[in-house]
Parts: structure tokens; sequence; C-alpha cells
């Protein structure tokens, strides 16, 4: 434990560096070797694999397989009824003395309507309500939040006697 080994390194030097090779097995050797070498250049050797080059230093995660559903029942036994009928989207005709002066000059209705309907079902409310044909419809939304419409009758119509019937005057 407290002793130090010494090594004899005379055995290392003095061993012998040439083995006699006979010269028959020396050239198969070599033979085998250069075939060996022959066989790595034809398969290419290994290649060191570059890294791929990244052009943005943020990580955006790939893109994977995402199947379409494939629902084994309905989650809905129904379709939804249409909630804007006829009847849900004219709410009712405005009766303020701009709007009788529309009816009078311009022979245009003015009707409060849902928020939610566009043009072409407004001209089609009023035409299965009041069996009249429009020309054009024009909506805003007041201050308020209600949507107005301003529905312009065709020239077979007169607005007057389509409010009559309605009952605005």
């Amino acid at each position: 434990r407290g002793y130090l080994r010494i090594w004899n390194w005379s055995s290392f030097y003095n061993a012998p560096t040439d083995v006699a090779v006979p010269a028959k097995m020396a050239k198969e050797d070599a033979k085998a070797k250069a075939a060996k070498a022959a066989k790595a250049v034809k398969k290419g050797g290994s290649k060191v694999k570059l890294l791929k080059k990244r052009f943005s230093p943020t990580f955006h995660r790939p893109k994977t397989f995402k199947a379409a559903r494939a629902p084994k029942y309905p989650r809905v036994s129904v379709p939804p009824m249409c909630k804007l009928d006829q009847f849900q989207i004219l709410k009712y005709p405005l009766t303020t003395e701009s709007a009788m002066k529309k009816i009078e000059d311009n022979n245009t209705l003015v009707f409060i309507v849902d928020a939610r309907c566009d043009k072409k079902q407004i001209k089609d409310a009023v035409r299965r309500m009041y069996d009249i044909q429009c020309a054009k419809v024009n909506t805003l939304i007041r201050p308020d939040g209600a949507k107005k419409a301003y529905v312009r009758l065709t020239a077979d119509y007169d607005a007057l006697d389509v409010a009559n019937k309605i009952g605005i005057i």
C-alpha cells in the first residue's frame, strides 16, 4: 500500500519488432485488403448527414395527419328549423312623417326588420306577406340597433294602396 511499484521497461524495449512472415501470406493479405477497399469504394462509404438548414428562429410543429370525422350516429336527431320566416323578418311598418313622405313621393314602404336578415330575405318576406313585387331594398341599422328597410315597389304597385291594405294609413 505504501510501496511504489517500479516497472521493468526493458522487456518492452527488447521485444522483437519484426516477425518473419512468409511472402505468399503477405501477398494474399494485400489482395484481401485491396478487395475490401474496392468494395468500400463501390458501396460509397458512410456519408456524413448534414443538418437541415433552418431559416427561421421560431419553431413550428410539423403538420400531422388529421383524420376526417366519421361519426357513428348523428349528434342531433333532426335539423333545426329556419327561425327567420316572413313573420319573424318583418317586425312592423314605420308610420313616422318621413316614412309617410316616402310612401307618397317615392313609392317606398318602410319596415323595421330583424337585424339578422339580408336584403334578399326582406324582399322575399314582403312578397310572401303582401303579394307585391319589390324593385329594390335599402337597409340601415339605427343607433338603437334595429334594422330599418326601405322597400321600393315596382311601378305595377302603388305604395299608398298597399299601405291602406296593411293598415298603416
